[in-house]
């Protein structure tokens, strides 16, 4: 939930591997694992989310800094934002459905930044440098705003959803893991399946919507392999321009997804086992928190702590590589 929280936290994307333990003194790793430059437990992705699969597609060096070197981030306040606002909405629906109105949702809020506080004590860092509290007056005000704006975009004392904050996982025929976590999926009476996805950022522009919309077709095809059934529609719900984003898919969406998640898993597998892992520059990358470690700004990866595959001896030379024989 980026610029919502998509892939803000490996704990609401569903990934695992920050939240390993580290390698502590004297501790022997596994096979196949090792330590990290900072210490911690390296181990080669078992899994796959739609935050890292967009990682991977967007920079395979990032996602090799997020996933193997699980190199620390700071938090930003667009992305812890986004974290706050999807627990509010969350939390809203735990009251009776005349009960959720935008006033009680905006009363949400700060007990929802103090909850957020106590398992993210890192966020605490994005205003060390406002004694006053203004910064973060502004800043909570601007999370009340866009509670506020979603009641113009659904109405939730109509709503009952099946599942909040859905872990996910399915595994595939080829053994390929996929996980994630749904926001929110809504049932009709009649069976039709419903997910729906939070953003507390911009509508793309439309020639950019088959991004977008990439998240929601990666959990309508676990959902598809989990429960055989097709979800009758996706929606991605645009809180900071107001608009709300729906597309149903059909069978060949899913089949489509799913051979283009095998072809990114192939690649990922590839560059885990010869840590060949390229940056690939683009726009995004100035606000990327890994310049110091990437070469396209001078820096240095730090070194691989993964074991890698020896590169096989050389074909010989002969009839069927070289000249034909005499």
């Amino acid at each position: 939930m980026e610029t919502s929280t998509e892939g803000v936290t490996e704990a609401h994307s569903g990934d695992t591997a920050a939240a390993e333990p580290p390698v502590v003194a004297g501790s022997t790793a596994a096979a196949g694992e090792s330590a990290t430059a900072g210490g911690r437990l390296a181990i080669a992705p078992a899994s796959l989310s739609p935050s890292r699969a967009s990682d991977f597609m967007q920079c395979p060096l990032l996602y090799r800094f997020r996933v193997i070197d699980r190199l620390p981030e700071k938090p930003s306040e667009a992305a812890t934002r986004g974290t706050l606002v999807h627990s509010v909405l969350e939390r809203l629906f735990d009251a009776p459905a005349a009960e959720r109105t935008a006033p009680r949702a905006k009363s949400l809020v700060p007990g929802q930044w103090d909850r957020l506080r106590e398992s993210r004590p890192e966020v605490v860092e994005l205003f060390a440098d406002d004694p006053e509290g203004e910064r973060l007056a502004r800043w909570l005000g601007e999370a009340e705003r866009l509670v506020e704006r979603w009641f113009t975009l659904e109405d939730p004392t109509r709503l009952e959803p099946a599942e909040r904050e859905m872990f996910v996982e399915a595994q595939l025929d080829s053994g390929l893991k996929l996980r994630g976590i749904i926001d929110r999926v809504d049932v009709a009476p009649t069976g039709e399946v419903r997910i729906v996805d939070y953003k507390t950022g911009k509508a793309p522009r439309p020639e950019y919507a088959e991004g977008a919309l990439f998240q929601m077709k990666f959990y309508a095809l676990v959902v598809w392999r989990l429960k055989d059934v097709i979800p009758r529609r996706l929606q991605l719900v645009y809180l900071g321009s107001g608009d709300v984003l729906t597309y149903d898919p059909v069978l060949a969406d899913l089949e489509r997804v799913e051979r283009k998640l095998h072809a990114l898993w192939e690649a990922i597998r590839e560059a885990t086992e010869t840590g060949d892992w390229r940056p690939r520059p683009t726009k995004l990358c100035g606000w990327c928190d890994h310049q110091a470690h990437c070469p396209e700004f001078g820096g240095t990866p730090p070194p691989y702590p993964l074991p890698v595959r020896a590169a096989g001896p050389e074909p010989a030379e002969g009839p069927a590589h070289g000249a034909a024989a005499s």
